[in-house]
C-alpha cells in the first residue's frame, strides 16, 4: 500500500488535482475540505503526511497546524496564497515541514510531498559508527538521536537534517542557498527565510542563545556554521 496523504483545501477542483496527481505516483489520498474535517481524517486515517490550505472556512490552517503540532510530529506542508506571506512565517514558526504557493504546479506538489516524506522517514540508513561527538553535543545521523548538554533533545525531521548538515563540516559556512539544496532536496522557489526560522526553532530546542550562540553561529548575509570542533 502506498502512504496516505491528507489533502485539506476548501476547493473541491484543487483537491481532484492533488488527489489524481498523488494517486498516479502511487499515494493514497484522503480529502477534507475543512478544518474540522482534517483533524477528523487525521484521527482516523493517521495519514502520513498532510497537505495544508491555510484559508479553509471554519478553522484556519495555522490553527489546525497548531493542534497537530500539539499532539505529534506529522509531516505537514502549508499551501498558501502567495499574498499571505505573514500566514507563512507564522506557520513556519508553528511547525510546518514546507510550504507552496497558489497557483502551483501539481507535480511541484509532489515532488515536495517525497522530499518531505524522504527527510521524515529515510528509507536507507547511514552506517551505525557515525556519532558526531562535541563538547556540548552529540548526534548520530543513523540513529537520528541527539544529545545537547548531556540530555535528549526532540527535534522535528527538518530540524535533525538541517543540524546534521551543520555538523558534518563544523566551522564552515553554508549558504542559506547551500542548505535549502542539502535539506530541502530539491530546487527550493520559496523565501530563503524558511531557512532562518527553523535555524530559530532548531537553536531553541537545544538551548542556543542565538544573542550569545556556544553551537550554531550565524554569518551576517551568508548563512550559518556550527561553531564547536568535535570532540
Amino acid at each position: 500500500m502506498g502512504r496516505t496523504v491528507l489533502v485539506v483545501d476548501d476547493e473541491p477542483q484543487i483537491r481532484e488535482i492533488l488527489d489524481a496527481y498523488l494517486r498516479r505516483d502511487g499515494f493514497e489520498p484522503v480529502q477534507a475540505a475543512s478544518g474540522e474535517q482534517a483533524l477528523a481524517a487525521v484521527a482516523h486515517h493517521s495519514p502520513d503526511l498532510v497537505l495544508l490550505d491555510v484559508g479553509l472556512p471554519d478553522v484556519d490552517g495555522i490553527e489546525v497546524l497548531r493542534r497537530l503540532r500539539a499532539n505529534g510530529d506529522m509531516p505537514v506542508i502549508l499551501v498558501t496564497a502567495r499574498t499571505e506571506e505573514l500566514d507563512r512565517l507564522i506557520g513556519l514558526e508553528v511547525g510546518a515541514d514546507d510550504y507552496v504557493t497558489k497557483p502551483f504546479s501539481p507535480r511541484e506538489v509532489v515532488a515536495r510531498v517525497k522530499a518531505v516524506l524522504r527527510r521524515s522517514r529515510p528509507e536507507t540508513p547511514m552506517a551505525s559508527d557515525d556519532v558526531r561527538a562535541f563538547t556540548d553535543l552529540t548526534i548520530s545521523p543513523s540513529r537520528r538521536e541527539v544529545t545537547a548538554h548531556g540530555e535528549p533533545v526532540t527535534l522535528s525531521a527538518l530540524e535533525f537534517d538541517l543540524l546534521a548538515a551543520l555538523t558534518e563540516r563544523p566551522g564552515a559556512v553554508l549558504t542559506r542557498t547551500a542548505l535549502l539544496q542539502q535539506v530541502w532536496g530539491y530546487d527550493f522557489f520559496g523565501d530563503e527565510r524558511v531557512v532562518d526560522v527553523h535555524i530559530r526553532s532548531l537553536r531553541q530546542r537545544l538551548g542556543d542563545d542565538a544573542a550569545d550562540p556556544h553551537l550554531i553561529g550565524t554569518v551576517l548575509g551568508v548563512g550559518y556554521k556550527f561553531l564547536q570542533a568535535p570532540s
